[in-house]
């Protein structure tokens, strides 16, 4: 859950089962997510036709508010300037 500082930004890991880099991607937005309150969720890209086609060889794909930020790995400190812009 978000508190006010995380209003309106959505951070999303695209991934897939049994993917040992979304398992590290995982943890890092976890991480990120809680420091600075702001919302995530974690998308399985094999429910989705389309999902699957664009980021099948590029996963895990880290989204902020549905753009693409990352991807194969999270740079933690990338992912907190980008939120800090968004503030």
């Amino acid at each position: 859950m978000s508190g006010e500082d995380g209003a309106g930004i959505m951070i999303t890991l695209l991934g897939k089962p049994g993917c040992h880099l979304c398992d590290d991607a995982r943890a890092v937005i976890e991480r990120v997510a809680r420091d600075l309150d702001v919302p995530w969720e974690e998308r399985d890209i094999t429910k989705s036709e389309q999902d699957t086609e664009q980021y099948w060889e590029q996963i895990p794909v880290t989204l902020v508010n549905g753009v693409q930020h990352d991807f194969w790995r999270v740079d933690e400190n990338r992912l907190r300037a980008a939120i800090a812009a968004l503030r």
